[in-house]
């Protein structure tokens, strides 16, 4: 049926199938005699394991999602993954999806290829419209597909980062419709930001008849991010969706799904990719799935879920007893952001050397963020750079809870971050004391003069 299974396969299940699905291929054949510049050929017998034999990759020289004639296998793969992965993008809430295909690029060079496919629909455009984001590769998407970023900056609401409505409509206005490209959208991101206004930008794509990008890396994980998304092709226009396959399913980094409500400009996107292409991301996510089945992909976002509640109240105790406070993001699903204002106050260095204190320590993943860093990316400078700010009000330090997060990680994260915290405090107050002796020291002589 092309459906994720209910219940998981076990490792024997999943690898005989793979095996048969490898004798479909024609390097694989015992009788075979190749004479082309492509045969399948692999010289090292681990290599050849490692990806079951599997050898061909996916699709032809015109189009990634084509069928080989000689790797019958390797086509029947790629079928099956495009199939269940857009079953669990169902699942996870995107319920109206007509079509996804698996490509083997990351997130940024994904989009990159939406962008290029929307070139020959709309020649004339040259401008994308970008409600800031800090994060390079979504950025640099624009730039390596030949286009100029529009950065719509973010309105503080409260501690939250939004969408700015007025200024992207204004600024289609100014621009004219038919000089842009598109309107590049996210979901997934980090707090203080959250998540663009989906419906609304969707409606202003709809009535300027302008494509809609979105960026939703992590976003599959999130009930939240993805009934956005199902909303937002409801009421307006989303044209295609991009997500992560690492960040979503735990694989290897090296592929992305492309998604969307429109199968024909779904199938456009796939024949733009030049030449065949890598089957090991499509495999990966394969097996994942196979060996989860979708009672096993509900649980680990349901577990997600309650794990972000956890860090959320733990994290908020742990801000209060070091005087600051947790940054209130309710529309943030994934990630959460501590003030660090005291820190900041003490030391304009404090902040950063925080962040290598708990690299040194084993946290990965936590994001320090200092006020008014100034970064420039292909020419483009930003102020206030990894705040999606050019002046957010507090220096912030950022956690997420991610698909696959453990209790234990919370635990230890929140343990060595409290011991961090303390160790300043404490060099704070005796550098404190020694300040306090040294006045008392300069009156003493002052008085004896």
């Amino acid at each position: 049926k092309g459906k994720c299974p209910e219940d998981g396969w076990d490792e024997s299940t999943i690898e005989l199938f793979l095996h048969e699905l490898a004798i479909m291929d024609s390097n694989n054949f015992l009788g075979n005699c190749g004479v082309g510049e492509r045969e399948g050929r692999v010289v090292s017998g681990l290599v050849a394991r490692r990806h079951y034999r599997l050898i061909h990759g996916i699709g032809r020289s015109g189009d990634i999602s084509a069928v080989q004639p000689k790797a019958a296998g390797s086509s029947l793969l790629n079928k099956l993954t495009n199939s269940v992965v857009l079953d669990v993008i169902k699942l996870a809430g995107v319920r109206t999806v007509a079509s996804c295909f698996v490509v083997p690029m990351a997130t940024g060079m994904s989009l990159t290829l939406c962008f290029l496919t929307l070139r020959h629909k709309r020649p004339k455009a040259k401008y994308i419209i970008w409600p800031r984001i800090d994060q390079k590769s979504c950025f640099k998407s624009m730039i390596t597909a030949g286009f100029e970023p529009v950065v719509i900056e973010n309105v503080l609401e409260g501690d939250e980062l939004r969408t700015d409505l007025e200024a992207v409509e204004a600024k289609i206005k100014a621009l004219g419709a038919e000089n842009i490209l598109c309107v590049h959208s996210t979901t997934s991101c980090f707090a203080p930001r959250v998540p663009d206004r989906l419906e609304e930008l969707a409606v202003i794509c709809a009535n300027y008849d302008i494509p809609h990008i979105v960026n939703n890396a992590y976003g599959v994980q999130s009930s939240k991010c993805m009934h956005l998304i199902q909303q937002g092709a409801r009421v307006g226009r989303i044209d295609a969706f991009v997500q992560s396959l690492d960040k979503n399913f735990m694989v290897p980094v090296g592929g992305a799904i492309i998604a969307g409500f429109n199968e024909s400009f779904i199938q456009e996107i796939s024949k733009m990719y030049p030449g065949r292409a890598s089957a090991s991301p499509s495999l990966d996510v394969l097996i994942t799935l196979l060996s989860l089945g979708t009672s096993g992909y509900k649980k680990l976002l349901k577990e997600r879920k309650e794990m972000f509640s956890y860090l959320s109240s733990e994290l908020k105790k742990l801000a209060d007893n070091h005087n600051e406070r947790l940054l209130d993001t309710p529309h943030n699903p994934i990630s959460l952001a501590m003030s660090l204002k005291n820190l900041d106050e003490t030391n304009d260095a404090a902040v950063t050397q925080l962040g290598s204190m708990l690299f040194t320590r084993q946290v990965s993943g936590a994001r320090v963020v200092p006020c008014g860093s100034v970064q420039t990316v292909n020419n483009y400078t930003f102020k206030g750079f990894m705040s999606h700010a050019n002046d957010y009000p507090c220096a912030y330090l950022n956690a997420a809870s991610a698909i696959g997060i453990k209790k234990q990680d919370v635990d230890v994260f929140l343990k060595r971050l409290d011991k961090c915290l303390k160790t300043f405090r404490k060099e704070a107050k005796q550098e404190k004391s020694i300040n306090e002796i040294s006045d008392a020291n300069t009156t003493t002589e002052q008085l004896e003069d």
